[in-house]
């Protein structure tokens, strides 16, 4: 039993990695980058801009819901090599959650927490409001039965708009 679920994990994984953004030619630079409070503090700061997302995600004819929260994590030096290691991308990945979690990151002990905004999903949409200008990381976590998969996006606020998003 324990040998077949590896195996499905293996093979989702394949299959999730042809459909995954590589980062190739990335004009955002994933050297190593150490944990800075300072580079954050632009994340805190409210503005008017907003995200409007929904979950629409399927894989093998089968649909995934949203479960629990989206998270919002500003772009920096740090989180760029971070969620590069995690997701092998800084754009956009579909991952099995088992695999993004045991992956390694360096220091995995910087606590970044305060500068992550998180906003219910609820029947597969959520809103984030009241950002400034800048690059985010959209993570949100999506299920099919026992199956979840952790999805990432880069995205980008700016004027003040709302942006529409598709995970």
């Amino acid at each position: 039993m324990f040998k077949r679920s590896i195996l499905a994990v293996a093979a989702l994984a394949s299959t999730l990695a042809a459909c995954a953004t590589a980062p190739s030619g990335s004009p955002y630079p994933v050297a190593p980058a150490a944990f800075n409070t300072a580079d954050f503090a632009w994340s805190q700061q409210s503005g008017r801009a907003a995200i409007d997302g929904r979950i629409a995600f399927n894989l093998r004819g089968e649909t995934y819901n949203c479960t629990g929260s989206v998270v919002l994590t500003p772009d920096t030096h740090y989180t760029r090599q971070r969620f590069n290691t995690l997701y092998g991308s800084v754009n956009r990945a579909a991952i099995p959650e088992p695999i993004v979690r045991a992956r390694n990151v360096p220091d995995p002990n910087a606590d970044y927490r305060t500068f992550v905004r998180q906003e219910r999903c609820t029947d597969n949409q959520f809103r984030i409001a009241d950002l400034p200008n800048g690059s985010w990381f959209l993570i949100a976590t999506v299920s099919a039965g026992a199956e979840r998969i952790v999805l990432m996006r880069r995205v980008e606020t700016r004027g003040g708009r709302t942006l529409a998003v598709t995970l």
